[in-house]
């Protein structure tokens, strides 16, 4: 009888070029459905339709394949963050409650991830790898506060009111997904509070109901 895998597997084995991603993705959706801890690597497998030794030619162990998932995250979190500051001119201040709304959209869409990032203890603690990812998604928030006040990055007004806006944006969106809000916020009224603390934080931000986006 031949030993050669059958089938998928078989494709898998021979061109897995997308192997490491979609094993990554199949991660993230089982995180998604049952936590990081509510799933075997086997699952992924079945989901990536691979076989069961094929991650160990990518990942070391699980504590690796598990970094890989939340290095991905960490990226599309500070990309959707970029983009929606980048929909505003440099230096508008506005910038800062669109890459706010941004991160608190990334926690409803992709909860689970959102949680493991900031709640997976272990040997992510010790990464060298997500503790740049981390800087880098912070730097976003620098940027835009530093362009805001004409001020390097490092500056210690910068650092603080960069600062100041993620501490109430993260804080915010656990609050969200732990259902402690206490009262009913349709997406204007968020839109609203996210408005109001930019203002506390960016001087001259448009009041709630004037932020609308110039035409053209």
């Amino acid at each position: 009888m031949s030993s050669q895998p059958s089938g998928v597997e078989s494709k898998k084995e021979y061109h897995h070029g997308d192997l490491r991603r979609q094993l990554l993705e199949a991660v993230r959706e089982l995180i998604e459905e049952h936590g990081p801890e509510g799933f075997s690597v086997a699952q992924a497998c079945r989901r990536a339709g691979v076989s069961t030794a094929a991650p160990y030619k990518h990942f070391k162990d699980r504590h690796e394949i598990m970094r890989g998932v939340l290095l991905l995250a960490m990226e599309r979190m500070r990309q959707v963050m970029q983009d929606a500051a980048d929909a505003w001119p440099a230096g508008d201040p506005r910038r800062i409650v669109a890459l706010g709304q941004a991160y608190v959209d990334f926690a409803r869409n992709e909860p689970g991830m959102f949680q493991m990032m900031f709640g997976h203890s272990g040997k992510h603690d010790q990464s060298p790898e997500l503790e740049a990812a981390g800087e880098r998604t912070g730097a976003v928030v620098k940027v835009v506060v530093a362009e805001h006040f004409n001020r390097p990055v490092d500056d210690p007004v910068v650092q603080l009111r960069a600062y100041a806006a993620w501490s109430f944006v993260h804080g915010h969106s656990f609050l969200c997904l732990d259902n402690k809000i206490p009262f009913e916020m349709p997406a204007e009224t968020e839109h609203a509070l996210l408005t109001l603390v930019g203002q506390a934080i960016l001087p001259d931000l448009p009041a709630p109901g004037g932020q609308e986006r110039d035409g053209g």
